[in-house]
């Protein structure tokens, strides 16, 4: 028990030291992080505490314009922060004379101030879950503390997250600790910070991972048969349950932490983690679930060609199948923009010139260019290539039920960053964020040996026939966590 309570404190010195670096680097950039887009989810958030449209507006103009007189850091590479030599006056007045302009000509009604038109602005207003997060922030601490606080305790719940699903796939504490600060050292942490639905939908991701390693972790009850591993079953239980309660920080008995870890809470977290999702990036959260789905089928059928348990994989599979339907019905019910909208988004200029009769021959020719111009800075800025081999490295030497969830994590940011090939987007990370998720997952575990064949080396006990033991081989129990 005293190891069990030292090895806790460890964890949570651990974590408590990577937040609060995080933290202390944050506050070097209090203010400087506003997108074009930051103002209309103040704006929403604004109205949503009780502010009128037109007061919503001038806060969010305020902020925005303060927060672009501030050098661009190298961290968020914005492309249009403000015009050339703009002054914050010539800002909030521009910004200004586009909200009376555009409110002349129709945009009366939503949440959003008229910053655009009001095809343009409903995409915003189809996002209502993180201005509605934000609302608690901006109220009690103003725009500029209020959303600066609203991106730490995303970006600090993302990388418990991190945490907690290595330590629920089986890895060490060392390795559940150096993905929660890769998370937060890589844009995954800058994205979170920044005012954009980006982080808030990003945390609620690693909601979804951590849901689905628990679905997919193969515990010792599914891999014993009744009688002859009874007794290492019953150990690797007590084993795992003390590893959340050690990644938790958390004294709690190992059988609640175990009953608290099972597939019931992994699908609740998938559901729940997408369902608010779909509140905040209902078009992230489509592809996120999509992604999984497709590739937990793969690795289903992979499974099952090796002959080995495929079951698990396929239920999860199925459950982000099923979601991902509902989320475009839910879409398309609530008549959200949808993918022919966000391409003629891209090509009329947010809708400000007459849309194309068909935009996907224009838009699969901006994906060639894109992907092309992606694939050159990738060459000369090579650190997510190199991440990414040593991901592809953990795949083939590590065996972990988070593994495959990061492959479909990193499919769902390729899509993403597929459906807006827009060149301003290039020096940016917020819509690909879910690639780095991948090596955030993969290269910790390249910290921790690899157990041969991926098994506990507990062997379970010979089963007693009369006065003696059976003769035979005596098979391995397989540890919580490693295969699938």
């Amino acid at each position: 028990m005293p190891h069990i309570r030292r090895t806790q404190h460890l964890g949570l010195a651990g974590l408590l030291i990577i937040a609060v670096a995080f933290t202390a680097l944050q506050l070097t950039a209090v203010t400087g992080r506003a997108s074009p887009d930051s103002k209309n989810y103040l704006s929403y958030a604004l109205s949503l505490s009780g502010e009128s449209r037109a007061e919503a507006g001038r806060r969010a103009i305020a902020y925005s314009c303060e927060s672009g007189q501030h050098a661009p850091l190298d961290t968020i590479p914005w492309t249009s922060r403000k015009a050339a030599g703009e002054t914050e006056a010539q800002c909030v007045r521009r910004l200004t004379d586009s909200v009376a302009y555009w409110t002349r000509n129709g945009n009366t009604s939503g949440m959003t101030a008229p910053f655009a038109n009001q095809r343009f602005m409903a995409i915003f207003e189809a996002r209502p879950g993180y201005p509605l997060f934000l609302v608690p922030f901006v109220t009690a601490f103003g725009a500029v503390w209020g959303l600066w606080l609203a991106g730490l305790l995303v970006a600090l719940a993302g990388a418990v997250c991190i945490l907690l699903t290595l330590r629920a796939a089986g890895a060490s504490r060392r390795a559940g600790l150096a993905g929660a600060a890769l998370y937060l050292a890589l844009p995954t942490g800058t994205v979170a910070m920044n005012p954009l639905s980006d982080g808030l939908s990003l945390a609620l991701g690693t909601v979804v991972v951590l849901g689905c390693t628990l679905l997919l972790r193969e515990r010792p009850s599914d891999t014993s048969g009744a009688g002859a591993g009874r007794g290492a079953e019953a150990a690797g239980t007590r084993t795992h349950a003390g590893r959340w309660a050690e990644a938790a920080g958390l004294r709690v008995g190992a059988g609640r932490w175990a009953d608290a870890a099972g597939t019931r809470t992994g699908a609740a977290l998938v559901v729940g983690g997408l369902a608010l999702m779909f509140l905040v990036r209902y078009s992230q959260a489509l592809l996120l679930a999509a992604a999984l789905a497709g590739v937990l089928a793969v690795r289903a059928a992979w499974s099952h060609r090796k002959g080995r348990r495929s079951t698990p994989v396929l239920r999860a599979a199925g459950l982000c199948a099923l979601l991902a339907a509902l989320v475009y019905a839910g879409a398309h019910l609530l008549s959200w923009p949808m993918g022919q909208d966000s391409a003629q988004d891209l090509l009329t200029h947010h809708y400000q010139r007459p849309d194309r009769p068909d935009p996907w021959p224009e838009f699969f020719a901006r994906e060639r260019v894109f992907w092309w111009a992606w694939l050159k800075r990738r060459a000369t800025y090579p650190f997510l290539p190199v991440l990414l081999a040593l991901s592809a490295l953990a795949l083939g030497k590590r065996r972990s039920a988070v593994l495959p969830v990061a492959v479909g994590a990193a499919a769902a940011g390729l899509l993403n960053q597929a459906g807006h090939p827009n060149l301003d987007q290039l020096l940016g990370h917020r819509l690909i964020v879910f690639v780095w998720l991948l090596p955030v997952l993969a290269v910790p575990l390249l910290l921790d040996r690899p157990r041969p064949g991926g098994s506990s080396p507990l062997p379970a006990q010979p089963k007693k026939v009369g006065g003696g033991q059976r003769d035979g081989t005596v098979r391995v129990v397989q540890q919580a966590g490693e295969g699938t």
